[in-house]
């Protein structure tokens, strides 16, 4: 046997190999398939600064209606709570996230509309959410939208809540801008605003922590219809399965217990869960 022609035999072999590797490596990444995981293990998105839908709280736990709406489904696709790993899911990245394969499915606040629904598959909805405002408790000034003209209107920067308000509800609202909405209920509470707006199931969590008990109430005014949905890769089959995971939750009433332990506090007038598939105008 001749050593060199042995070595290098093994060496093209080798070289084949690593070839066949990076383009499997490749071919993967041009389809958008979900990056490999562990046998069991599901990545799926969510909001991480969200109190009610979406938190990942000091300790590293994560809570919220949809961590708990996300664990059930992935529990009814065959994953136990441990099996998931949990990644921050932004309003600007969700798209990209589930395009690019980093996660399995979104469960982020997600609205269902036209534009994203070009990009991405929505099973769902899941919950039919409203644009609302928060209030102090002890407001009785603010009945409606129009009484929000000359009222000092808050929304995170880069939101279009406050501005819709101000466009077709209230064109003289005095609208402030702050980093999150966090810093929003900390002026509403000061009196330093009169009122915050983004939709009623983000408020109504916000509303709900217990250092803000009692303080704020929602004015319950609808002024646009947020069908949350859950974002799942385009032609992906488990639009169908998460579809059959979401009735069972609110067959079997877990649903209505996930709506109650997050939102409660807040006095949260909820819709009934929405019918799969029947996203509302």
């Amino acid at each position: 046997m001749n050593p060199l022609r042995t070595g290098r035999s093994l060496t093209a072999a080798a070289a084949a190999v690593v070839l066949s590797l990076t383009s499997a490596g490749f071919a993967n990444a041009a389809t958008g398939a979900p990056r490999d995981h562990g046998e069991d293990e599901i990545t799926v998105g969510i909001k991480f600064d969200q109190p009610g839908i979406g938190l990942k709280t000091p300790d590293g736990t994560y809570t919220g209606f949809d961590v708990d709406v996300a664990t059930y489904v992935a529990k009814q696709l065959g994953h136990d709570p441990s099996d998931i790993v949990w990644k921050e899911a932004k309003s600007a990245d969700r798209e990209t996230l589930l395009q690019r394969g980093d996660v399995d499915f979104i469960a982020a606040s997600y609205s269902i509309n036209d534009e994203r629904a070009q990009k991405v598959d929505f099973a769902g909805p899941y919950l039919l959410a409203h644009q609302d405002v928060l209030i102090r408790a002890d407001d009785d000034s603010i009945k409606q939208p129009s009484d929000l003209n000359d009222k000092k209107l808050c929304s995170v920067t880069g939101s279009t809540s406050a501005q819709n308000v101000k466009t077709r509800l209230a064109p003289d609202a005095q609208l402030q801008e702050y980093g999150g909405y966090s810093e929003c209920l900390t002026g509403l509470e000061n009196g330093v605003i009169d009122a915050v707006t983004t939709d009623d199931s983000i408020l109504a969590g916000y509303a709900s922590q217990s250092e803000f008990k009692d303080k704020f109430k929602l004015g319950g005014f609808k002024m646009s219809n947020e069908n949350y949905g859950i974002g799942v890769q385009k032609g992906s089959d488990l639009k169908a399965k998460i579809n059959t995971a979401l009735e069972k939750m609110v067959a079997d009433g877990s649903w209505d217990a996930a709506v109650r332990k997050n939102f409660g506090p807040a006095g949260y007038q909820n819709e009934p869960a929405p019918k799969i598939g029947v996203v509302v105008k």
